[in-house]
This record gives structure tokens, C-alpha cells and sequence, in this order.
């Protein structure tokens, strides 16, 4: 436990542990859809129906399938695959915040809390070595609900063995997100880079070395 009682270091995983691009592969969907680059990216990414794959409320197959009716693709699932897990890859930053995650796991329970569906999370265990940081792990699609949903976040203290939420560090890219595990107790703060992480990590009275 550090010195101001931090007992568990949860960081968020996209554009934190591993950076991606969704115009990427809304980019190469072009070849296959009568569809505007801006109308595939908002459908892939911004929509009620890439947060029902995210909280796991849909399987991959029937995602596929809605996606492909509603943009017109002329593709199979099999060449679906690639153009949507592709998306992402690792930063210099990317890789220093896992050396300090990898430097925190033993001192501290460590753990990440992510909105991803099912076939990214797959993809990013298969082809980055990223997850061996972490003592937990927890997804929006397993946990069937998406971040800021006040219980994502009580469920991450219940299986980290957490009882009081101040005694939580947590790092996300996205301040909404911050500001929301904030009002439940828990001491937040918004990732820019790998310095300013270590920073905040040692202003909570957190042992990095």
C-alpha cells in the first residue's frame, strides 16, 4: 500500500496502453460501400450499435451483419475481420506506460478497465503483449456494461478486493470518464503522457521504483 493507502493502480487500455485509429479501417471500407468515409466512421464507431457490441448485448456474427445491411458491404465476415481489428498500435508512450505498470504489478494490484468488444480484445491478446502487467482485467463486453456506468466501477473495486474507492488510483484518457469515477470516491486522472502519469502516480504517494 502506498503512502496515502493506494492499494490498486487501474489504467484504461485504448490510447494509454495501446494507441489506435478508427479512420483506418473506415478507410478501407470504402472499397466495399457506397457509404462516405464520415457516414462508415460514425456508424462503426459512434453509434448505439457499437455500444451494444461493446457491452456484449450482440455476438460478432450479428454484428457483422447488421454493419454490412446498413452500410451495403459487399464483403464476407472472414474479410470483415482484418479491416476492423487492424486499427491499432503501440507508441513509444504506449510502451513506457507498460514498463510502469509492469513496475507496479507485485507492490500493487494492477488492473485495466476497458470499453471494448469482444473481437478487438481477442485481436490485442493475440498479436500484443500487453495483458501479463495486470493482475485483473476487466471489459465492458464481459461485464456487460460500458464506462462511466457508476457499477463497472464498483465491480472493479469488488474483484480487486478494494473496499474504499479513495484508495484507487486511476488514469483514463477520456476526463468524462475521470470526472465520473471522481464522484464515487475514486482518485482519478486523466492521462497525457507517461510522464505526467508517473507524476500523478507519485503526487498519490505511489512507489513507482
Amino acid at each position: 500500500m502506498g503512502e496515502n493507502g493506494i492499494e490498486a493502480v487501474i489504467f484504461d487500455l485504448g490510447n494509454v496502453l495501446i494507441s489506435f485509429d478508427h479512420s483506418i479501417a473506415a478507410r478501407k471500407i470504402l472499397g466495399f460501400t457506397e457509404k462516405t468515409e464520415r457516414e462508415i466512421f460514425d456508424l462503426f464507431f459512434d453509434s448505439g450499435l457499437t455500444g451494444l457490441f461493446e457491452e456484449g448485448k450482440i455476438p460478432p456474427e450479428e454484428f457483422f451483419l447488421r454493419i454490412k445491411e446498413m452500410l451495403g458491404l459487399k464483403l464476407d465476415y472472414a474479410g470483415f475481420l482484418p479491416i476492423w481489428n487492424e486499427i491499432f498500435f503501440l507508441t513509444s508512450d504506449n510502451h513506457d506506460v507498460y514498463k510502469v505498470a509492469k513496475r507496479l504489478k507485485g507492490r500493487y494490484k494492477t488492473a485495466l478497465l476497458s470499453n471494448i468488444n469482444v473481437l478487438h480484445f481477442n485481436y490485442l491478446k493475440q498479436i500484443f503483449p500487453l495483458f501479463d502487467a495486470f493482475d485483473c482485467v476487466f471489459t465492458s463486453f464481459e461485464l456487460g456494461m460500458r464506462k462511466p456506468h457508476p457499477l463497472i466501477y464498483g465491480r472493479a473495486l469488488e474483484a480487486l478486493g478494494v473496499k474504499a474507492p479513495e484508495n484507487i488510483f486511476y488514469t483514463d484518457d477520456r476526463a468524462e470518464l475521470i470526472e465520473k469515477a471522481a464522484t464515487l470516491g475514486i482518485r482519478g486522472f486523466v492521462f497525457k503522457n507517461t510522464a505526467q502519469l508517473i507524476r500523478d502516480l507519485e503526487g498519490a504517494g505511489v512507489k513507482i521504483n
